[in-house]
């Protein structure tokens, strides 16, 4: 990879050629964006012309590796059925939307087993992946790395290795590490991302490590929290977070900023001081 491959969080509701259009317009070449409202509903039709357009002005303006992104309230590990079935139906939807876009990616939350305990909640996430993923998809589906706020599944590298193992067809697996999140878990990736690597290695393989939504983090390490900032105004700070932006085993990666931000100026800026640093 010779240029840093790095967008911010985008809304479609107006068409993905008008969010590419966006994106490069802040500098990115890349961008993430909601399949549907983030707390649930239908999505919204997809229109050929404006993905035709999409397409084109993606190739003009450089824009590549976009990432879509699951509504909040798709918990597969939910105890009641009815939860668990809006997920299958979500899942399999999204799914089949994103063959739309082939070779993409598609991110989601593992889930929350609220109460039911971690074992009972990765079997079901474990149940509707094997219901949902078809050998002959494009799209890989990518685990979120968690913060481990109340009973989110997900917190540590041996529960999304546990989900990946029980997928059967775990080749359209992968992971997306979130670097507020893995700090608010307890991995230091400020004074330790060598380590943490390393570990993420054994557990899981880097080969599964497809996208880092990049943020800074409110809360000191090991939190629990889930609180992003913008880079360099949290506790990982703009040092570390940029490193791992130039780490050997991550710069192929495209990086997704999810930062707390007032405008779209604020992506642009983060997004001019993180590529001025890469080499």
């Amino acid at each position: 990879m010779n240029q840093l491959v790095i967008g911010p969080h985008l809304s479609v509701a107006k068409g993905y050629a008008k969010a590419a259009d966006e994106a490069a317009k802040l500098g990115a070449t890349t961008f993430q964006f909601f399949t549907r409202n983030p707390r649930g509903g239908k999505a919204k039709a997809l229109d050929p012309k404006d993905i035709e357009r999409y397409r084109v002005r993606a190739q003009d303006q450089g824009i590549v590796c976009m990432l879509a992104h699951a509504p909040y309230t798709l918990n597969a590990a939910a105890a009641k059925p009815e939860v668990q079935d809006f997920a299958r139906q979500t899942f399999a939807d999204d799914l089949q939307r994103m063959e739309t876009f082939p070779g993409s990616c598609y991110n989601f939350h593992p889930g929350s087993h609220v109460g039911q305990g971690a074992d009972v909640g990765i079997q079901k996430i474990v149940s509707v992946l094997n219901d949902v993923l078809r050998p002959e998809q494009t799209t890989t589906v990518l685990l979120e790395t968690m913060a481990g706020k109340g009973s989110e599944i997900g917190r540590t590298f041996q529960e999304l290795a546990s989900i990946i193992e029980g997928v059967e067809l775990n080749d359209h697996m992968g992971v997306t590490l979130d670097t507020c999140h893995v700090w608010d878990a307890g991995y230091d990736i400020r004074d330790d991302l060598d380590g943490v690597l390393e570990e993420f290695d054994r557990i899981i393989g880097l080969g599964r490590l497809k996208a880092i939504h990049l943020n800074d983090s409110k809360n000191p390490c090991g939190s629990h929290k889930d609180r992003h900032e913008c880079i360099g105004k949290g506790e990982i700070g703009f040092e570390a977070l940029s490193a791992v932006t130039r780490h050997p085993a991550l710069r192929h990666l495209p990086f997704y900023l999810e930062t707390p931000q007032e405008s779209l100026t604020g992506y642009a800026e983060e997004i001019a001081a993180l590529r001025a640093i890469w080499q």
